[in-house]
């Protein structure tokens, strides 16, 4: 059976915020490891029929990066709920909303 690593290190400050956040993966293609501002990390535990999550930003994530992560984020759960579900119509939904939501926020798509 083949394996994967993916590590997420977050470096914290005096007070326990977020400075940096470094991740690699054992096969991360032409680096050995990428900082980021900030992380959206959802986890199906099947057992509960629940969604664990982690949401993480660094001090020096600026509210015009974050209105572009989650707009950029929205549309790849989009892509994703299309290749999993197959469902056309829910998914172009979440897509006009994507649009409506870059809009909103005054950012370009």
């Amino acid at each position: 059976m083949q394996k994967k690593e993916i590590n997420i290190t977050v470096e914290l400050d005096k007070d326990n915020v977020p400075t940096d956040i470094v991740w690699n993966a054992s096969d991360l293609q032409g680096k050995d490891e990428a900082h980021c501002r900030a992380m959206l990390l959802s986890l199906w535990d099947s057992h509960n029929k629940d969604t664990l999550k982690l949401d993480l930003w660094t001090k020096e994530m600026t509210v015009d990066e974050m209105k572009i992560f989650f707009h950029q984020t929205l549309v790849t759960m989009a892509d994703t709920l299309e290749r999993a579900t197959k469902d056309e119509r829910i998914t172009g939904d979440m897509r006009d909303f994507c649009h409506y939501f870059a809009e909103k926020m005054e950012i370009k798509e």
